[in-house]
C-alpha cells in the first residue's frame, strides 16, 4: 500500500536504491568529537583535507549519471554549505538528473539568503545533521553558539520550503536529548529521522580517543530508544537506527534497524557499487586524476571460488586450535568469523537476482573489513544471517554479552526480513520505479 502525504508517499515496498555520494573534501567549520573524518579536517595538510575543484566535482557526478545511472546524491564535505561552488555543483547535479541532498550541519544557513540560493539551485533536500541541543550540541562539536545557529537555519530551511532530514550521532551525552530531537522533528516537518549507533569508520577505527566514557553501551541506547521510536512511530514521521545489532531493539522496532545488509534498501542511502568508486582516494581528493570506473557487480564471489577458500581456511583454524590450546580464545574468535561467512555465502538465498546477491556478499565484505564480531548468543540466533552483529571496536569496551538470541525457528537469510514491514517515504521523482 502507497500512502501519499504532504508531496511524498510512503511505501513498504523494497527495492535497491539509485543514490550516490560525493566528498568534496574534509573541510569544516565545525568539529565533531565522533566525526569519521576529524583527523582529516583538523589537519589543513592532508591530501584530502582541501576542497577540489568544481571541474572535477562534475567530472565525477556525470560519471555517477553516465556509469553508474545513479539518479540522486548525498553531496557532502567536510561541510558542503563552504564550498564556494556550492550553488553551481548543485545546479550541474540538477541538469544532469543526478537529484542533489546536501549532508550539513546548516550552521551556515543561519542566513536566509544562503537558503533562498539553494532552493533556486535545485536543492532537493537537505541531512540536517542535529546531533544534541543548546549546550551539549556546542560541546559536540567544539564551536559555542553553534546550535543556535542550527535552529535559526531550521527557520529559515521551512521558510524556503525546502524538506529535509535529521541525522543524529548517538553520543553518550545525547540519549537525554532523543525525545526533545524527535519531538523538534515533529515540528518543524521533518521527513526521516536517522539514528546513527556506534560505528566507528575511518579516522575513528580504532582511535584511543573512543572509550565508555564518550560511547554508550547498547543497553543504555535502548533504554532512551525504545520510547523514541514509539513516539516517532505514532506521530508518522519515518524513523531508521544504524548500525545496531537486531536483537538489541524490541520485536516492534526491528523493522527500523538498517546494518549493511539492509542499507540498499533504503532509498536515502548510498549505491554500494558506485560509493566503491567514489570512496577511492583519488576521487576524495582536490589533486589527482579521476580513476577509471569499475563495476563491482562484475566481480562475484562464485567466480573467485570464494567459498572454496573459506573452507580450506576454517579447515587450517580448526587444526590450530587442536594443536595450539593455549591461544584458543584468539583463534576461536577468529574462526567463528570464517564459518559464519561460509555459511552464509553456502545458505544464502539468492532472491532470483544477481543484483541483489551482489549487494548482499558486498554488505559481508564492508562488514570484514570493519572487524564486525559476533557473540555465543549470536550463533544460536535465527537472524544472525541479516546482522552485523557487534563492531570490533564497540566489543573491545563492552564487550558483546548484551547480545540475546532471536529464535523464530528458522534461520533468516533475507535482509528485507524485517524491513519490509516499514512504511518508507519515496518522493515524488521516484515514484515511477520505486512504487
Amino acid at each position: 500500500m502507497n500512502i501519499e502525504t504532504n508531496g511524498y508517499k510512503k511505501t513498504q515496498k523494497r527495492v535497491l536504491n539509485k543514490r550516490a555520494v560525493l566528498w568534496l573534501g574534509q573541510t569544516c567549520n565545525l568539529r565533531c568529537q565522533f566525526c569519521y573524518f576529524l583527523e582529516r579536517i583538523e589537519s589543513a595538510s592532508h591530501k584530502e583535507h582541501p576542497f577540489m575543484t568544481l571541474e572535477k566535482a562534475k567530472a565525477i557526478c556525470s560519471c555517477l549519471v553516465d556509469f553508474y545511472h545513479n539518479n540522486a546524491i548525498d553531496i557532502q564535505g567536510g561541510e558542503p554549505t563552504l564550498y564556494r561552488e556550492i550553488l553551481e555543483l548543485t545546479q550541474h547535479c540538477r541538469n544532469i538528473g543526478l537529484l542533489p541532498t546536501l549532508i550539513t550541519n546548516a550552521v551556515l544557513l543561519c542566513k536566509r539568503t544562503r537558503c533562498s540560493e539553494l532552493k533556486a539551485a535545485g536543492v532537493r533536500d537537505l541531512l540536517i545533521s542535529v546531533h544534541g541541543l543548546g549546550d551539549n550540541y556546542d560541546s559536540l562539536v567544539g564551536v559555542k553558539g553553534a546550535s543556535k545557529k542550527q535552529m535559526a537555519a531550521l527557520d529559515n530551511i521551512i521558510a524556503e520550503g525546502i524538506p529535509f532530514r535529521f541525522n543524529c550521532v548517538l553520543s553518550k551525552t545525547t540519549l537525554r536529548e532523543l525525545m526533545a530531537i524527535s519531538e523538534l522533528a515533529h515540528n518543524t516537518g521533518a521527513r526521516v529521522v536517522n539514528f546513527i549507533t556506534f560505528n566507528p569508520f575511518e579516522d575513528q577505527h580504532n582511535s584511543a580517543k573512543l572509550s565508555n566514557e564518550n560511547v554508550a553501551n547498547y543497553t543504555d541506547v535502548k533504554t532512551y530508544l525504545t520510547p523514541v521510536m514509539d513516539y516517532l512511530e505514532d506521530v508518522g514521521i519515518e524513523c531508521n537506527v544504524r548500525y545496531l545489532p537486531i536483537c538489541m531493539a524490541e520485536e516492534r522496532h526491528r523493522k527500523n534497524i538498517y546494518n549493511f545488509q539492509q542499507n540498499p534498501y533504503d532509498l536515502h542511502e548510498w549505491d554500494y557499487v558506485s560509493w566503491s568508486w567514489t570512496a577511492l582516494k583519488p576521487q576524495r581528493m582536490k589533486d589527482g586524476e579521476i580513476t577509471k570506473p569499475i563495476d563491482r557487480r562484475t566481480i562475484s564471489l562464485e567466480s573467485m571460488q570464494f567459498p572454496v577458500a573459506l573452507k580450506f581456511a576454517t579447515d587450517a583454524i580448526q587444526k590450530l586450535i587442536r594443536t595450539y590450546p593455549h591461544t584458543r580464545a584468539p583463534i576461536e574468535a577468529l574462526y567463528r568469523e570464517i564459518s559464519f561467512v561460509v555459511n552464509t555465502v553456502k545458505q544464502k538465498i539468492g532472491r532470483g537476482s544477481r543484483e541483489e546477491d551482489f549487494y548482499r556478499d558486498n554488505a559481508l565484505v564492508r562488514t570484514s573489513q570493519c572487524d564486525y564480531c559476533y557473540s555465543k548468543e549470536c550463533k544460536k540466533c535465527s537472524v544472525q544471517g541479516i546482522c552485523d552483529g557487534f563492531h570490533g571496536d564497540y566489543a573491545s569496551i563492552f564487550g558483546t554479552n548484551e547480545a540475546s538470541a532471536i529464535e523464530l525457528g528458522t534461520k533468516i537469510y533475507d535482509p528485507t526480513y524485517y524491513i519490509s514491514r516499514q512504511e518508507k517515504v519515496v518522493e515524488a521523482e521516484d515514484y515511477g520505479w520505486a512504487l
